[in-house]
């Protein structure tokens, strides 16, 4: 199967797991909270993480079923994540996945309100039985899922956004101040995402590493390919505005080193990547193939 088509299939799968846990785990969608919620968790995406957190449990020969709440879980977060970057207070962009943000179709408040939902609802769908029959995996997918998301993570890396943004700090940014920022920001999640795969299988903590250090690898080509879009890219084909960090005044790898270095740099971290998967030969195929993807979106 085609990479294209596996991201569809795992897409669907994701999606249609994604309604059901919305009706078991998070408020009645007559509400419009509930309406929220729906708004930024059903609105189609490439469903990315999830096809890692599902393909990383694929190497171990964990099947689709065994690993799609995890998955769906690591979706809410990303969700709850873009729902807040969209804010006015934050990257105050209107559109997200061709249709409008969640704080244009409802209101600022609830968008606050849904996204803060779905991060919880991330931690109630991995505490549950049907995440893992066994309470340790469960309780490791929570930390990691914390830790990836949170201060030392994901929040961490948006604040150094915000702060080179709304600040201007530091007044002289540098690549390594970039890789850090952006290690956290998107790379911390995928990574996380990839790493999820060996937990549910119980793996030893050198194919736990091994993961991790090819999603930190995948998780900066994936924002240098964003960074070139934005400069770049179409916003019909993008699904957001572009053009917007450099007005923004943005710290990115397109501003600091130029359009032909940061794809220089986008084929290294591809490269490094795919050499993160050798221990797992043939198995690895397809994670493979998603550090090819995530690279040649700025193609």
């Amino acid at each position: 199967m085609e990479f294209s088509q596996r991201l569809g299939a795992a897409a669907e799968l994701v999606e249609g797991r994604l309604r059901t846990l919305l009706d078991t785990c998070g408020p009645t969608a007559s509400t419009r909270l509930g309406a929220a919620m729906q708004h930024a968790l059903l609105a189609g995406g490439k469903r990315f993480r999830p096809l890692l957190v599902i393909e990383s449990a694929a190497i171990f020969g964990l099947s689709q079923g065994h690993a799609v709440d995890t998955a769906a879980a690591f979706e809410c977060v990303h969700c709850y994540s873009l729902v807040h970057d969209d804010l006015p207070s934050m990257d105050d962009d209107a559109v997200r996945r061709g249709q409008p943000s969640v704080h244009v179709a409802f209101d600022e408040w609830t968008a606050i309100l849904a996204g803060d939902a779905l991060l919880t609802m991330a931690f109630r769908i991995l505490s549950r039985p049907e995440a893992h029959p066994q309470a340790g995996v469960r309780a490791a997918l929570v930390a990691s899922l914390a830790e990836a998301a949170g201060g030392r993570g994901m929040v961490l890396g948006q604040m150094l956004d915000l702060e080179a943004e709304k600040r201007g700090e530091p007044k002289e940014p540098t690549l390594e101040h970039v890789e850090h920022l952006h290690s956290l920001k998107t790379g911390a999640l995928i990574a996380a995402a990839c790493e999820a795969g060996a937990i549910l299988a119980d793996a030893s903590e050198e194919d736990r590493a091994a993961l991790r250090d090819y999603g930190r690898a995948l998780g900066l080509a994936f924002q240098i390919a964003d960074d070139l879009l934005d400069a770049e890219g179409d916003e019909t084909t993008v699904g957001k505005a572009t053009g917007k960090d450099h007005a923004a005044g943005k710290v990115t790898y397109v501003g600091l080193i130029g359009v032909e270095a940061a794809r220089e740099l986008l084929l290294a971290e591809e490269d490094r990547a795919i050499k993160a998967l050798v221990r797992f030969g043939d198995r690895a195929t397809t994670l493979a193939d998603a550090a090819r993807f995530a690279a040649r979106r700025a193609h």
